[in-house]
């Protein structure tokens, strides 16, 4: 088994402490906070166990407080409500006694309906286009940064083939429309709740990404202080989460300090399968003045 797959499922996996109360931890990382993605997933994977018969079909969720990921989260589920064709859950994630994330997860009765249409699928090209193979083809592989490469390197749960190569290169994309071809690492069982709660850990990666697009510029630079605010997310029709899904983000507004990210998830036949929208701070790091900078 792919030490990617196990570490997906090893994240989203649970331990139950008892009725409604959930523990979760993260993975041994060099991150300094927990990754947002990390607390949807494991936040849904906690609604879904209180729930049959029925799958989210949204979720709204606020970042409270920056997660430790030295310690593990406990995640406390609220039944809302158990309707006949809707169940509501509430999931508070807690770290050292204090609430660090938020999240209201609604769940649906499968119905049929006469209203049946979709967004049309951009057309980019295909992930098999955008390996590794294919990309150190390109004239300018050798100058792409560092972080980019480990896109192509690095073993983690998530693959990202970005499109839009050349704004890591300073390019400006002058709609602020980026595409990014996701699938987890490695197959996942056949369980639909899943899926779901894998493309929700995917959903937090490089979106707010989206609203640097217009200026040449990405959340990697180390000038850059980001932090995702609320999260909110629609799953429209079935999907796997280890096939390729095409991740289109934009950023319509950016002011004060915070910026509105979007994205829609298709499948790679063209089927609409999720939305997502973020709100997120874009700060820059704000150097120190002179009197202030130590000598030597």
């Amino acid at each position: 088994m792919s030490r990617s797959l196990i570490d997906l499922i090893s994240i989203l996996d649970l331990e139950p402490l008892e009725v409604n109360l959930f523990r979760g931890t993260s993975p041994k990382t060099s991150w300094q906070r927990v990754f947002g993605g990390q607390v949807i997933g494991q936040a849904m994977v906690a609604a879904c166990r209180t729930v049959e018969g029925r799958l989210p079909h949204s979720l709204h969720c606020y970042f409270i407080l920056p997660g430790d990921p030295q310690v593990p989260i406990i995640y406390e589920v609220e039944r809302l409500r158990d309707g006949r064709s809707y169940a509501t859950r509430r999931i508070t994630a807690i770290q050292h006694g204090h609430a660090i994330f938020s999240m209201m997860v609604s769940f649906h009765n499968d119905e049929e309906s006469s209203f049946n249409h979709q967004d049309k699928m951009p057309d980019v090209p295909p992930p098999e286009k955008l390996t590794a193979e294919e990309i150190s083809k390109q004239p300018f592989f050798k100058e792409m940064p560092e972080f980019i490469r480990r896109y192509y390197e690095s073993d983690r749960p998530i693959e990202l083939r970005p499109v839009e190569l050349s704004r890591y290169f300073g390019k400006k994309i002058e709609d602020g429309k980026i595409h990014v071809w996701i699938r987890t690492a490695a197959k996942l069982p056949d369980d639909p709740a899943l899926h779901l709660c894998a493309l929700a850990y995917a959903s937090d990666f490089s979106l707010l990404d989206a609203a640097m697009a217009r200026y040449g510029r990405t959340l990697f630079d180390k000038r850059m202080m980001p932090a995702s605010l609320d999260h909110a997310m629609w799953f429209h029709r079935p999907f796997r989460a280890d096939e390729w899904l095409l991740y289109v983000q934009d950023s319509p507004s950016a002011q004060g300090a915070r910026a509105l990210a979007r994205g829609t998830i298709f499948k790679a036949d063209g089927t609409l399968v999720a939305s997502v929208a973020q709100e997120g701070s874009i700060r820059e790091r704000r150097e120190k003045p002179e009197s202030e900078t130590p000598a030597g």
